[in-house]
């Protein structure tokens, strides 16, 4: 499956200074995918270091055909995902 960073991604991969194969990383070792109701994207959650600390990121993808585009990554706080839960926002896949 072929995998392309947004315009986006390459972005915001710049202005939060991380590692350009994180994404890349996050989506193939994540065992936690989920769908985002509020967004219609899919979600990757990976714990990883992230600026010498053990950071849960989330990283918002979509499958389309036989790719995958990676959106955004960022860091997730604990009650981030507690609450995106149990809201229903984000639904196992």
């Amino acid at each position: 499956m072929k995998v392309i960073y947004t315009a986006h991604l390459e972005f915001r991969l710049k202005i939060r200074e991380i590692l350009h194969d994180l994404p890349r990383k996050i989506f193939k070792e994540s065992r936690e995918h989920y769908y985002d109701t509020h967004t219609d994207h899919r979600v990757a959650l990976s714990t990883v270091m992230f600026k010498n600390k053990s950071r849960e990121m989330a990283l918002t993808y979509d499958k389309i055909q036989n790719e995958i585009h990676l959106i955004t990554v960022h860091p997730v706080k604990p009650y981030q995902k507690h609450s995106r839960l149990k809201s229903g926002r984000w639904r196992k896949i």
